[in-house]
Order: C-alpha cells, then structure tokens, then sequence
C-alpha cells in the first residue's frame, strides 16, 4: 500500500515511525513533515489545511490510504473531499469534526449525551461574556471556542484573570478567529487524564491509558500548552475506572453522534478530570494526541495500520490491540518562550549521540534540516521517548537522553510522570 500521513509534529513522527513498520506498507509519505520525519518517509511540502493540494497530491499519487494527524485539516473537511476522490482516509469528516473544532458543540453535545461536564456558557460577545463571570465568580476556566493549538485555554484564579482572558481571546484576538466566541465553565478539581479509543462509527476501542502535562512548569505551574511531556499506562486509570469512562463517556458520544447523522470515525480523545464524583468530560480531540501518541506508539506490540484501516471501514467490532508491559515516557523539549514567543532557527547539536540508545527514540516536532543540521523552527521542537519496566524508569531513561542534547536555546520540564511515580511510592 501507498501510505500518506499528513502533518508535521511529534504526533506524526510517531505514526510514521510505527506504520513504517508495517509489513501492509510499501511507500510512505508525509505532508510536510519535518527533519525527523525524513528518514522514514518521502517529504512533500505541502502544508496540512491546504486540502486541495493534498486531494490533488493524493490522487496523482495513487496514495491508497491516508492518515490525517492535525485537527486544522480535519476541521476543514480533508476527509470528506479524499473520500469523494474515492481515497480511503482514516479521520472524521468536518461535521464529526466540530467536537474539537467547536468547544461549545462538544459541551452541548455532553448535554444531549447525558455525559457528565462542568457547567458551562457559551458567548459571542465580550461583555455578555464580562457580566456572567462578575455573577458566577471565580474560579473558572476560559476557552476560546475555535482550534488554537492546544493553547487556548485559560484557568482563572481571580475574577480580574478570567475578565482579561476574556479581552485577550475576543477583543485582542490573540488566538485569532478562534476566540471570537468562548466558552466560560466551572473549574473542576482531580486529576487529569487522557482517554484515547478508535472508532469506526458506532465500535469504539480504547487504546492503553496515558497522562499529559500541559502547563509549561514543573509542578503544573505557568500557561497551558500543547502539551510538554506524557506517560503510559497511567495507574489512574485503572481496569474499573476505563469501563465507567467507556460506558459513560466515549459511548454515548459515539452513540449520539451517529443518531445526528454524523457518525464519528477516526481517534476520539477524551480529556477527563476524575472527580470525587467521576470522571468529567473536559475536551474531546479529534486525533492522537500529541504528546500522548509518542509512548502509545512505542508501547504498541500491534500492527498499528490494519488498526487504522478497521476503523475506517467500520469493522472495529471484534479487533484487539497488544500492548508492551513497560511504561513509556516523553519529555517534550521546547524553544526558550513558549508558548509564547521565542526565537526561531537555533541549531541543535548532539542528536546523533541518541541514535544508538536501547529503547529510546527522539520524535521530532519542529525542526527541519539546513545544510546538513537541524534547526528548530517550531515552539514544541523534540519529544525525547523512553521505554522502562515502570515510569520510574522510563523517566530516568528520557531525561538521561535529554542531557545528552546540546541545545541551550530549548528548555523542558523535569518532573514529566511524576503523578504515576508519587502514586507507585
């Protein structure tokens, strides 16, 4: 098979990395992809939401399947015009799509799936916006409804914090068309948990238990981000615990979906608190997560494309996925700033030192080459990926990698699994 994966990040690496593997695989390309990418696919520069291009590259191709990574083309439709091309595609269509695309959608969408979620207001103006957190007060959280790259979302200590993220998002636009409706809802308070499954339309079948980290400090201090380290399995997550989020959650999601006339095909990510009443639903994601797919990838025993292909072609029902029993664990190094500003095109020296390492694989984000170096152009650059018998290990074994690294322009968290390695001491 002809295999194109669309996409640049981490997340895509990973993919790449996996389906290289497969045996179903006889040519593989990605579009763009990055300096990472390149040693496993031929690269197109074609960039992910310029749809036309891709249908047009994918049918002169004669690509016979293709793996749609960002949400950006997911939202725009990709799928629909491949599938109209007569090109198998793994994703959901636009309208399945607006469970990411739309925070507002998906929380009303918990409303009609009887799926639990923080009470929330959905607003298309600033100051309707400003009167309903003046009445409800705060703590809340404040999102901006649209795709902003895993960075729109604002947890509000003070009513003054709130009221500003509010001007930022609709009046300053600092997260662009995104923000020009935002949804405002109550924090809740647990821990925080990825909840990833495939699904085919009406089978969901959940993946191995992971943990993020999105705020940009150690100690989950400072902004949100798109993601600065994850972990798998969470022991969160245990066996009784995944059943109650399948039979609560991603079911009735799925369900729901179907009976709107938009069956939902493709990764559905469920980011959940697990409350002192359960498991909340907080956002749903319409692809792998990143930088969740860097260890799920590494720990998946599976042919992870007829995984793929099934989903597509709704035969799910009945399909299994083998897992390793080690732990995996990234670290995501970021250029100095982010998420917010930072310098672009620093070299990164010492990559070649990683490539020897037992169980340990460096997924590159954003980065390209230039004269035979790579550079970091992009805010998250390197997910540095370690197996080990447990996250203890798997951590110890990352952050070895890491410091290995010559790149003083980029940072990273330090304490990447340490809810897992709390909860096993």
């Amino acid at each position: 098979m002809k295999i194109l994966v669309v996409g640049s990040g981490g997340r895509e690496h990973a993919l790449i990395w996996a389906i290289s593997a497969s045996p179903l695989c006889d040519a593989l390309y990605c579009a763009p992809g990055n300096a990472g990418i390149a040693r496993h696919a031929t690269c197109i520069p074609i960039a992910a939401d310029d749809v036309d291009r891709l249908v047009d590259f994918a049918a002169e191709e004669g690509i016979d399947f293709v793996v749609v990574g960002p949400e950006a083309p997911l939202v725009l439709g990709l799928v629909d015009k491949l599938e109209a091309r007569g090109i198998a595609a793994f994703g959901p269509g636009a309208a399945a799509a607006q469970l990411e695309g739309s925070k507002g959608f998906m929380k009303d969408l918990c409303v009609r799936a009887g799926v639990a979620t923080a009470a929330y207001r959905r607003f298309t103006d600033a100051a309707s916006a400003a009167d309903y957190i003046r009445e409800r007060g705060s703590p809340v959280v404040v999102k901006a409804d649209g795709l902003a790259a895993g960075k729109g979302v604002v947890v509000a200590n003070s009513t003054a914090e709130a009221m500003q993220a509010v001007d930022d998002m609709m009046v300053g636009r600092v997260f662009g068309p995104a923000g020009g409706a935002v949804v405002i809802e109550d924090r809740l308070v647990g821990e925080e948990v990825s909840f990833i499954a495939l699904v085919d339309g009406k089978t969901a079948l959940p993946l191995a238990s992971s943990q993020d980290h999105k705020p940009v400090g150690d100690g989950d201090t400072g902004p949100n981000t798109g993601g600065m380290g994850a972990y798998s399995p969470a022991p969160v997550v245990t066996e009784a615990l995944e059943a109650e989020i399948m039979a609560k959650v991603v079911e009735p999601l799925v369900a729901t979906m179907a009976e709107m006339g938009h069956p939902f095909q493709g990764v559905l990510y469920a980011g959940l608190m697990i409350t002192e009443d359960g498991p909340q639903l907080l956002e749903v994601n319409t692809r792998f997560g990143d930088p969740e797919c860097q260890p799920l990838m590494m720990r998946l025993r599976s042919d992870l494309l007829p995984a793929l292909i099934a989903a597509r072609d709704g035969e799910l029902k009945g399909f299994d996925l083998r897992w390793r029993d080690e732990a995996a664990l990234c670290v995501v190094m970021a250029s100095a700033g982010y998420p917010g500003s930072y310098e672009k095109g620093t070299e990164i020296k010492g990559l070649e030192k990683l490539d020897g390492l037992e169980d340990v694989v460096v997924f590159h984000a954003g980065t390209e080459m230039r004269d035979g170096k790579t550079h970091a152009i992009g805010g998250r650059v390197l997910g540095i990926t370690a197996l080990g018998k447990d996250v203890a290990a798997a951590q110890a074994r990352a952050y070895a990698a890491v410091d290995m690294i010559d790149w003083p322009e980029g940072f990273c968290r330090r304490d990447i699994g340490w809810r897992a390695i709390a909860r096993d001491a």
